[in-house]
C-alpha cells in the first residue's frame, strides 16, 4: 500500500507471489539469493514450509537496508504424509498429478516477515479437492503449462485450477503461494 511505513522486499522469484502482493496494493522490490531448500528429515511435513520461509528470510538479511522489511515464503503440497515439491521433469509431474487425481491434498504456505528490528512467521493451510484426471488431461496440462516451477506440479490459476478443482477449504491466495488474508494484518502492524 502506498502509505505503508516500510519498503517491502520480496525474497521470491515467484511471479504468483509478485502478482498477489501487487494486486493487494503493495509496492515492493524483488531481491533474491539462492537458498538450498533442505530441511531436517525428522521434521513434521506440516512444519517444513515455515521452516523454509525462515531459512530463506535469514539467508537474505544482507539484502535489507534500514526502513525495509523482507517477505520470504515457501509453499508445499502434501499428500498422504508426503511433500510434493517442484517436479524434476515431465515424468515426475505426470506421476504427481496422477497420484493427486481424484483426491484431497493439503497446501501449506509458510511466510516469514523480517526487518532489522523484528521477525514474525506463520503458516496457512488449505485443502484442495481435485477431480479425477485422465491420462490425456495430465499430458495436456504438463505439455501446455510446463508446471516445473510449481509445488505439486500445478497452479490453481491455470487450467487444472479452473477446470478440475471441485472444492477448496481455505484461501485461494494461500494455494497460489502467499496467504494475503494472514499477511495483510501482519504487515499493517509491523
Amino acid at each position: 500500500m502506498k502509505a505503508f511505513a516500510h519498503d517491502i522486499v520480496l525474497a521470491s522469484k515467484s511471479p504468483r507471489r509478485s502478482e498477489l502482493l501487487s494486486k493487494s496494493g503493495f509496492d515492493f522490490t524483488i531481491k533474491t539469493l539462492e537458498v538450498e531448500e533442505d530441511y531436517p528429515l525428522d521434521m513434521k511435513v506440516e512444519e517444513v514450509p515455515e521452516f523454509l520461509a525462515k531459512k530463506k528470510a535469514h539467508a537474505s538479511t544482507s539484502l535489507l537496508q534500514e526502513g525495509q522489511l523482507l517477505i520470504a515464503a515457501d509453499t508445499v503440497v502434501i499428500f498422504e504424509g508426503e511433500i510434493f515439491g517442484k517436479p524434476k521433469d515431465a515424468e515426475d509431474a505426470y506421476t504427481m498429478l496422477g497420484r493427486l487425481s481424484g483426491s484431497m491434498h493439503t497446501v501449506i504456505t509458510g511466510v516469514c516477515i523480517l526487518s532489522p528490528q523484528k521477525e514474525e512467521s506463520f503458516s496457512d493451510l488449505s485443502k484442495v479437492y481435485l477431480a479425477p484426471l485422465t491420462e490425456a488431461e495430465i499430458k495436456f496440462y504438463v505439455d501446455t503449462y510446463q508446471p516445473f516451477d510449481k509445488a505439486g506440479s500445478y497452479a490453481i490459476q491455470e487450467w487444472i485450477g479452473l477446470c478440475k478443482i471441485d472444492k477448496i477449504e481455505g484461501t485461494y491466495s494461500n494455494i497460489m503461494g502467499l496467504p494475503m488474508q494472514r499477511l495483510y494484518p501482519v504487515l499493517q502492524n509491523f
